[in-house]
């Protein structure tokens, strides 16, 4: 009778467990030296060599001869173990035994001394599934079990264990696997099973797998079932997914809004019977490393890719901000859970959330308003230029009486001066919140400011754009300046020195800050 690969190649010592090694050499000690404990707690995601380090241990505790802290495997009670007639070695699935009567069978059994061997050993896989009454049963025969009895304790989710079960056992951490240790047993069993496995293959099934040595295992049988080389295309075909240059494409055609490509790309997955909903998992995780090279300085440390696919993806998320990012990102997710929905058409929702992703002035919401402000802000990042007409000719005020200038005029006369006719202008964002700094210290002023545009020069200096005279000596006056002088610096982070602060007299129209960004993106394009 065949059996499946990941049965035939299960490991039978811990040199052979694969990515596990601060587990194994921890219990290869307590063979060599007898210190093992009376209960045992593995938790980690499927696959990962939990029930197999188990089953090891269970074997290494009762081997008559072991041999660097592994079991001999020629022993009678290790000849006995892998015949699967110890009756001493107990396997219960939780998920299915999961009643206090099923505990309480075992407090009883825990009683006798073991019939074969040296030690008792449960092995209680999916222990997390345990009733509220099995786990209470088990807690005192756990605590202080007899000395010829051992537990051993799975769970793929440590958190929905009760923390009296968590300490009072010695608990082991099983890590994901990673992709070199997958592909390197990939490759062994590929070569005794006289497989021909490319090397590409063999780490794209390995990032299938996601860290899990079973899944991998598995997927290789399935591939190996086609009787031929087994490449990435024959992986693809095989698992019914997409290839990475083809999800490449897609992003592609994403950023250029090329809507004949992507009704294409769907079309193709439908026609070719492949399962939409594993083509959209698939696009969330290439966004996924997308966000990481944009967002991250090493980028590389974070990402399993080949030198090739760090070029691709370097290359295509340019095309993108972070704001845009983060929008596909939840239009990505909000469709795959529209897909898992009952009687759902997975078509029209990929085709739906991909003219979205397009063109994000279909979508009000809050992420896609920051989507398309981002762009609007890299265009002009380089700063608008402009060509301006003099400043309106300012009239000279009345001296007060004694020669001495007024406050008005002494701003005017350290505040203003004269700006040059061809300006680079960069416009305040945080304009608002400058304005609600004065608010606090000068309504009045405030009041004035709340209409006024104002810009960084290329220097460095602050320009402020009134709409006439009345508006700016108003703003400027009775400490108007030194107020607003103050919530820049602390706004913008920088101090900002006499003299810095330039001002001009000019109409200025009604309009929303995105408008004039528009306005001035799109004169620079013309």
């Amino acid at each position: 009778m065949h059996q499946a690969f990941y049965r035939k190649w299960r490991p039978q010592i811990f040199d052979d467990v694969y990515g596990q090694e601060h587990i194994t050499s921890v219990l290869r000690y307590e063979a060599e030296h007898g210190a093992f404990s009376h209960a045992y707690l593995f938790c980690g995601s499927r696959g990962t060599g939990k029930t197999t380090c188990a089953k090891i241990l269970a074997k290494v505790i009762n081997c008559e001869h072991p041999v660097g802290g592994n079991p001999c495997g020629k022993c009678e009670a290790c000849r006995l173990i892998d015949s699967g007639a110890a009756t001493d070695i107990l396997e219960m699935d939780a998920a299915s035994n999961n009643g206090v009567e099923n505990i309480r069978d075992i407090r009883d059994e825990v009683a006798y001394a073991p019939s074969a061997l040296k030690y008792r050993v449960y092995i209680i896989d999916e222990v997390h599934m345990l009733s509220t009454s099995a786990f209470n049963a088990l807690l005192k025969t756990l605590e202080e079990p007899p000395e010829h009895v051992v537990f051993i304790l799975a769970t793929t989710e440590l958190q929905k264990l009760p923390a009296t079960i968590i300490s009072r056992c010695q608990r082991f951490d099983f890590r994901r696997i990673t992709t070199e240790n997958l592909m390197k047993r990939l490759t062994y069993i590929a070569q005794m099973e006289k497989l021909e496995l490319d090397v590409d293959a063999a780490r794209q099934l390995s990032k299938l797998a996601q860290g899990g040595m079973r899944d991998a295992i598995s997927l290789l049988e399935l591939c190996a079932g086609s009787n031929r080389k087994i490449t990435t295309e024959v992986v693809n075909e095989t698992v019914g997914i997409a290839g990475r240059d083809s999800m490449f494409k897609t992003v592609e055609a994403i950023a250029k809004s090329d809507y004949n490509t992507l009704f294409a790309q769907i079309d193709e997955i439908v026609r070719s019977s492949k399962d939409i909903a594993v083509f959209w998992q698939d696009l969330i995780s290439i966004y996924r490393d997308m966000l990481v090279v944009k967002t991250t300085s090493d980028a590389m440390s974070y990402l399993d890719l080949t030198d090739h696919e760090t070029k691709q993806m370097t290359a295509v998320a340019a095309l993108f901000s972070k704001e845009t990012l983060l929008y596909h990102c939840k239009l990505l997710e909000d469709a795959l859970f529209s897909m898992q929905k009952a009687n759902a058409v997975k078509r029209i929702v990929a085709e739906l959330s991909l003219v979205r992703m397009c063109d994000p002035s279909l979508d009000t919401s809050n992420e896609a308003i920051l989507a398309r402000l981002s762009k609007l802000e890299d265009r002009v990042g380089a700063g608008i230029s402009e060509r301006e007409t003099a400043p309106v000719a300012e009239k000279p005020e009345p001296k007060p009486a004694g020669n001495v200038l007024s406050e008005t005029q002494k701003e005017k006369q350290t505040e203003s001066a004269a700006v040059p006719e061809k300006r680079s202008l960069y416009p305040i964002r945080q304009w608002m919140e400058i304005v609600e700094r004065v608010t606090v210290r000068n309504p009045m002023a405030a009041a004035f400011l709340k209409n006024t545009q104002a810009f960084t020069l290329a220097d460095g200096k602050i320009l402020l754009r009134f709409g006439d005279e009345f508006a700016r000596d108003t703003a400027l006056r009775n400490g108007g300046g030194e107020a607003l002088r103050g919530a820049i610096s602390t706004v913008l982070r920088r101090d900002l020195p006499e003299g810095s602060l330039l001002t001009e007299v000019k109409a200025v129209r009604t309009a929303n800050t995105l408008d004039e960004i528009i306005e001035a993106t799109d004169g620079e394009n013309n």
